[in-house]
């Protein structure tokens, strides 16, 4: 065991001196040291029950042998971070999540891990440290969060974003706000839609990290507690059968999750972190390869914000397993991928079928013929930008414009907010990228202000930042080249026609080349927005949205 190298032998009393001081005895410190990463905190809805969740899977450790020593992991809010300073830390911590990981791990010799993240750049941060340090691991999420009621609909965290713009285009009074924002969080879990935190555990099952269940078991369920017990229990047979995260992370299990991706319409943010996590195991994942999963693989689930849906529902239709035995069953996926069962996906979702095909779609029903989410290409996106076209209206899949450009999120929003934007426009934010922001700002305020007034079916918006999960309209993001190493996107002037063009995979700034080439000759480096710190750092490092934003090797 990798553990006997700080317990075993003359030299290592004084280890065991201070396992001791712990209060473990000399049978706990004999059997295999397992690595509870836990990311509980006390800000995130998502991630303040967790403490009850490692709980439960120190529980199945022991109950199968082994010892669970738990240690935290940072996490950040993206719904609290949101629209201000705060945002640029959001997918920079990814990466000092999966360090400190590698650092508690390699430090302490652990002989496996258990992972157990929730939300947003926390999970991608720990399947990325379980791809470096490849010790036998299993991930269980906390669940997602019960979905609430607001006037008698059903309504989630997205819909007071809304709320917002609804206020401001006065479709909505201050005192509705008030009674909606207190009704659309019922309690902890991560958030009721299919955002990016509930894509990113959905996607975790489906490429066989987590065990069935792990995406869509409501976080309030006890099924989601004896699920727990359960990782606990199996990340002790990985231990045994010596299956660790490169056996079951391989090309195969990407390619799945990209097909889940787009059977579900998931966030636009799952095409950043992919990549970010294939990078650790050496496997480069092109976004070209997303596009052609996405010609062949029909959209079959449509959850909020692109649907009426939501993760409970999934769950009683049938979850994860019910998706991936469906499309096991029309050979779209690689069926012979290991999984933290021991066995294989098709072995795991055998037998298993679609409990409510209004909730989850046939392949031979679907919403569409191809995916939920569209790589667009051209020279406003030489290296590619991503759309999740299952939440774009059908008059908005092909659209020409005016751009109105704004130099950050803040000053969109105040045009926004502010009545300056009409009908048929195209709103591009730029500087807003890894490098330029820093920290690719996920962008939830501006489009949701857009939905809230009423005009997502009338407006456009272009960004080299992210946009939130719970995006909807015609939101294109990562587009790369950004503006802060002098992609097209910051040649982009007040009133230029862009085209876009999601059906054939087009995003064009219509401008004579020659012009363009003035204009390039005319472009100067900005300052770097901030030049101290850990984001200053992080602005030096990273690489482009189009490789997943990892830092330079």
């Amino acid at each position: 065991m990798k553990s006997d190298q700080v317990k075993n032998g003359l030299e290592k009393a004084p280890h065991r001196s201070l396992f001791k001081a712990l209060g473990l005895t000399d049978e706990e410190v004999r059997r295999p040291l397992i690595g509870i990463v836990n990311s509980e905190n006390e800000i995130i809805p998502g991630h303040i029950h967790l403490g009850t969740i490692a709980e439960a899977v120190k529980t199945g450790v022991r109950m199968n042998g082994g010892t669970p020593m738990e240690f935290g992991v940072i996490g950040v809010c993206d719904g609290i971070a949101m629209n201000h300073l705060g945002m640029k830390y959001s997918l920079a911590s990814r990466e000092l999540i999966a360090d400190s990981i590698e650092v508690m791990a390699i430090a302490h010799s652990f002989d496996a891990l258990m992972f157990i993240p929730n939300c947003d750049k926390i999970i991608p941060g720990m399947l990325m440290a379980a791809a470096r340090l490849n010790l036998p691991s299993v991930f269980v999420s906390g669940g997602p969060m019960l979905v609430g009621t607001y006037e008698g609909r059903r309504v989630s965290l997205s819909n007071v974003f809304e709320g917002v713009g609804a206020v401001a285009g006065g479709k909505m009074t201050m005192d509705q706000l008030h009674d909606l924002e207190e009704s659309a969080c019922p309690g902890c879990g991560s958030c009721a839609g299919l955002f990016t935190a509930n894509s990113m555990n959905c996607l975790t099952e489906a490429m066989g990290m987590g065990l069935p269940g792990n995406g869509t078991i409501p976080a309030v369920h006890a099924n989601r507690i004896r699920l727990a017990k359960q990782a606990g229990w199996q990340v002790m047979e990985m231990l045994r059968m010596d299956r660790r995260p490169r056996d079951i992370m391989t090309y195969d299990a990407f390619y799945n999750a990209l097909v889940a991706d787009m059977a579900l319409g998931g966030s636009s943010n799952t095409i950043l972190h992919l990549p970010a996590i294939a990078h650790e195991v050496g496997i480069k994942l092109e976004l070209d390869l997303a596009n052609e999963i996405s010609g062949r693989v029909p959209h079959l689930c449509k959850l909020a914000p692109s649907g009426s849906h939501y993760l409970e529902d999934l769950d009683a239709a049938g979850g994860i397993p019910a998706l991936m035995a469906e499309l096991n069953k029309h050979g779209l996926i690689k069926g012979g991928a290991l999984t933290v069962t021991g066995r294989t996906v098709a072995e795991d979702v055998a037998g298993r079928t679609i409990k409510n095909p209004e909730v989850l779609h046939p392949v031979s029903d679907p919403y569409s013929a191809t995916g939920g989410l569209a790589i667009l290409k051209g020279n406003l996106a030489q290296e590619g930008a991503v759309v999740k076209k299952g939440a774009v209206a059908p008059e908005m899949m092909t659209h020409r414009g005016p751009a109105r450009v704004f130099e950050s999120e803040e000053e969109s929003v105040a045009a926004i907010l502010g009545g300056r934007i009409n009908k048929g426009d195209v709103i591009v934010i730029r500087y807003e990228g890894p490098r330029g922001g820093p920290g690719m700002r996920e962008m939830l305020t501006p489009t949701s202000s857009v939905a809230g007034m009423g005009l997502d079916k009338d407006v456009a918006l272009i960004t080299d930042g992210r946009f939130s999960g719970a995006t909807r309209g015609a939101s294109i993001g990562h587009v790369a080249p950004e503006a802060a190493v002098g992609g097209m996107i910051a040649l982009v002037r007040e009133g230029d026609p862009i085209l876009i063009d999601i059906p054939n995979g087009v995003i064009q700034l219509e401008v004579d080349a020659a012009e363009i080439e003035r204009r390039k000759a005319d472009w100067k480096a900005p300052e770097p927005k901030i030049k101290t710190g850990y984001l200053a750092r992080y602005a030096r490092a990273v690489t482009s949205a189009s490789r997943g934003a990892v830092f330079e090797d």
